[in-house]
């Protein structure tokens, strides 16, 4: 662990999960995470209200277990990053009042960074720097995206997305048919395991020849397995709920798959990397293992707890800001709940001629001192 990489400590906020994460350049020393899934479990869905009032309760708490996981002091580190975007408005706003406030206090650089490029950065912390361009399938409950980066902090581009339901948002909709519970995407995966994947011929969406080669859809998949449900149950048949999971969950991850190791290809990008709470599904891990091994592509998936939203992922990608030295955010950095993912970090107003009469030599003069010991 070099002595200059930078110490940075991340706040994700973006959904249901307040994530505190510390790196160290390309290591992690702390992942703490509090969530409010249980709370949002009997509406059948993450209620904004709720999570952005649980991320009120749970930050200060968190960042506090952090930096006491990674044995580090708030004065040591060396940036504040945070998500700066896509999610919820109000939960977004909960994290970067946070990080506005903690980097003001202890004189430190803020940078607001972007929810999907932090996903496709978080693998840096479990297989080492991003080969350069990066061909990333980002898979969760909101977003379904194939994204080409040649530089993690300043060059994403979007292939294609979801044009109706997420991956994940599909699963958490046939859970609740299925009445599983939410969220979806852990039930199904466990209960496809004992099914036939090839029990029920449910429909890959835009496969066709015309069809967009990278884009993804799940609304007429979702709308045709609730169908099959619904016809058993009107017939008095019961449902074979486990040959239903693992029929359904085989067509979402042979689309993905399929879309993914084609765009490879396409753009000649000799390896993928899938990120996102999806990616955490056995069966896309080992159905993309078996597809990339068969098309020559070296497959980087980081660990389950890595998939899902955390704040290891944001101090990954603020660790990345520092030593590339990109322009840190202003304190007048505001949450954008629809950032788009060719923004990677939201750069200060003043790097575009706009200068601040408040700008960060005058924060570091008058924090360090007065504001945090």
């Amino acid at each position: 662990m070099a002595a200059d990489e930078p110490l940075v400590l991340g706040i994700e906020t973006s959904c249901d999960e307040t994530g505190v994460g510390i790196v160290h350049g390309t290591t992690l020393l702390a992942d703490a995470v509090a969530s409010s899934v249980d709370t949002h479990a009997r509406f059948g869905g993450v209620v904004p209200e709720i999570a952005s009032r649980a991320h009120l309760e749970a930050m200060v708490p968190t960042i506090e277990r952090a930096l006491k996981q990674a044995g580090v002091s708030a004065k040591d580190l060396d940036g504040i990053a945070v998500t700066a975007g896509p999610g919820l408005a109000g939960a977004l706003l909960v994290g970067v009042s946070a990080a506005k406030a903690y980097a003001y206090a202890l004189g430190k650089p803020l940078y607001g960074v972007n929810h999907l490029a932090s996903h496709i950065c978080v693998d840096q912390l479990e297989h080492g720097k991003l080969p350069e361009p990066t061909m990333a399938l980002l898979v969760s409950g909101g977003h379904s995206s194939l994204l080409l980066s040649s530089d993690i902090t300043s060059d994403v581009r979007p292939l294609g997305a979801t044009i109706d339901d997420a991956a994940g948002e599909a699963f958490d909709k046939i859970a609740r048919v299925l009445d599983l519970g939410f969220p979806g995407g852990p039930v199904i995966d466990r209960l496809a395991k004992e099914g036939d994947p090839e029990a029920i011929a449910f429909p890959r969406g835009l496969t066709g020849a015309k069809d967009p080669a990278y884009d993804f859809s799940f609304s007429g998949l979702k709308t045709a397995v609730a169908r099959w449900i619904e016809a058993k149950r009107n017939a008095g048949e019961e449902v074979p709920v486990r040959d239903v999971a693992a029929s359904f969950q085989e067509a979402v991850v042979d689309v993905l798959t399929r879309k993914a190791v084609r765009a490879c290809k396409d753009e000649g990008v000799d390896h993928l990397m899938i990120g996102g709470g999806v990616a955490a599904n056995s069966r896309l891990r080992a159905l993309a293992e078996e597809r990339c091994e068969r098309a020559g592509i070296r497959l980087r998936v980081p660990r389950p707890g890595l998939c899902t939203d955390n704040g290891a992922m944001v101090a990954a990608l603020g660790a990345e800001m520092v030593a590339r030295n990109r322009a840190a955010s202003d304190l007048e950095l505001s949450a954008d709940s629809s950032l788009p993912v060719t923004d990677p970090h939201v750069p200060g107003a003043h790097r575009h001629g706009h200068a601040h009469e408040h700008d960060h030599d005058h924060v570091h003069e008058v924090s360090k001192e007065n504001l945090y010991p």
